[in-house]
């Protein structure tokens, strides 16, 4: 292909780029041609270099299947394929390497099954087969392998349940078996992985409850079992997984309350809860996780107010409360969220008006109250939200007028104010919104004229303003659907 490497005879070969001469008497040792845009199919001679210890093609364009040929070299330790575009499926004959350390065959398009014989490479740490389009079961025998330390079999099409024997491996560090098709219940047998950092299962089949035994993983950073079927309730041990980072169990079919034991996670980043069937309130010791940076519990059935203890979570990024049936008005503490990107409030029942104090928010992006039952004004100081790219405030009961103030939001890509109480006209400063694709007035009780600096909207997608006693014509360069167009 396009590779340039400055093999030739008048060259010695201990000189030749990516090759490795050791021992005596001297032999090949290792290749490493990894990122050097090799087109073609991996020759199957190479399993003639008996003294080879390491084979690096990784990130190359790489055709064709694995030769079989390769499991004839015995001094193999580390053999990475990875980011090629090798089809066919994994040769058994890999498992005689009983060497390998180290076996990458991660973002291929390689396809069949997983051979058993991979449970007999006994020195294998790592075993990567992430991003391919293998099939059928995780074999048993894996859980042979008593010094694995990184398992990924995460983006295939695998299928049946998550064996047990994988509570074996004590050396385990990473687990990571998402995106594929997996079904049954989690083994309760993986709480005794002591050494485990990252149990990665989610977007699968899996049904049954959380096994308590993953309590027990006191060492663990990641838990991620969203995207599954999932039932029963958040077991309270988990409260005890003192250095988790990221807690993710959205989008199953958990029931019972948000336990306030989750508020002792000091470690915890990321916590994403929302897309179940969740009871009760949001408790307020969750305003106590310092380090928390996204806290998703959108669309999950809680009932409640917003506990102002959320406005204490100084690194927070990401609140998403969305589509639950939150009562009680937005606690003002939320304003002091500095480092705030998105707050999404909408689908709730929230009373009472927007906090003025949302508007020193100045790293918010996007901003969604829609569809509550909010009154009183629009606060002009929402118009000190220089980052803001989304300002959703449709289906409430706000009145008073449109604040001028909202034209110097020159990031705004999405204004909706539309099925609310507002009157008066419509501000010429809209018409500085030069980013904006969606904006929709409709349904409230504006009057006057349309501006015509609306025409300055060359982006604008949408244009909505039905339902009001609006007069005049659309600028040209605007399309909407219920008012003519200027001539």
């Amino acid at each position: 292909g396009d590779a340039v490497l400055n093999w030739s005879a008048s060259t010695p070969i201990e000189r030749w780029d990516g090759v490795v001469i050791g021992g005596s008497p001297p032999r090949v040792v290792r290749l490493e041609l990894h990122e050097r845009k090799l087109t073609g199919s991996v020759p199957p001679e190479l399993g003639s270099l008996s003294n080879l210890e390491g084979l690096w093609l990784y990130d190359n364009e790489l055709t064709g299947s694995i030769p079989a040929e390769l499991g004839r070299l015995a001094n193999l330790q580390l053999l990475n394929l990875g980011y090629n575009e090798l089809t066919g499926s994994i040769p058994p004959e890999l498992g005689g390497l009983s060497n390998l350390e180290g076996l990458g065959l991660n973002h291929n398009d390689l396809t069949g099954s997983i051979p058993p014989e991979l449970g007999r490479l006994a020195n294998l740490r790592t075993l990567w087969l992430v991003s391919n389009g293998l099939t059928g079961s995780i074999p048993p025998e894996l859980g042979n392998l008593a010094n694995l330390q990184h398992l990924g079999l995460s983006a295939n099409g695998l299928t049946g349940s998550i064996p047990p024997e994988l509570g074996r491996l004590a050396n385990l560090r990473w687990l990571m078996l998402n995106y594929n098709g997996l079904t049954g219940s989690i083994p309760p047998e993986l709480g005794g992985l002591a050494n485990l950092l990252r149990l990665i299962l989610g977007v699968n089949g899996l049904i049954g409850s959380i096994p308590p035994e993953l309590g027990r993983l006191a060492n663990l950073q990641e838990l991620v079992l969203g995207g599954n079927n999932l039932t029963g309730s958040i077991p309270p041990e988990l409260g005890r997984l003192a250095n988790l980072q990221e807690l993710v169990l959205g989008g199953n079919n958990l029931t019972g309350s948000i336990l306030p034991e989750l508020g002792g996670l000091a470690n915890l980043q990321r916590m994403e809860l929302g897309r179940n069937n969740l009871t009760g309130s949001i408790p307020p010791e969750l305003g106590g996780l310092a380090n928390l940076q996204h806290l998703g519990l959108s669309a999950s059935g809680l009932t409640g107010s917003i506990p102002p203890e959320l406005g204490g979570l100084a690194n927070l990024q990401e609140l998403d409360l969305g589509d639950n049936n939150l009562t009680g008005s937005i606690p003002p503490e939320l304003g002091s969220l500095a480092n705030l990107q998105r707050l999404a409030l909408d689908g709730n029942n929230l009373t009472g008006s927007i906090p003025p104090k949302l508007g020193g928010l100045s790293n918010l992006e996007g901003l969604w109250l829609n569809d509550n039952n909010l009154t009183g004004n629009i606060p002009p100081e929402l118009g000190g939200l220089a980052n803001l790219q989304y300002l959703w405030l449709s289906n409430n009961g706000l009145t008073g007028s449109i604040p001028p103030e909202i034209g110097r939001l020159a990031n705004l890509q999405g204004l909706t104010l539309d099925h609310n109480d507002l009157t008066g006209s419509i501000p010429p400063e809209l018409g500085w919104l030069v980013n904006l694709r969606t904006l929709d007035l409709g349904h409230n009780d504006l009057t006057g004229s349309i501006p015509p600096e609306l025409g300055n909207l060359t982006h604008l997608h949408t244009l909505e303003l039905r339902g009001t006693d609006l007069t005049g014509c659309v600028p040209p360069s605007v399309r909407s659907p219920s008012l003519p167009r200027c001539r």
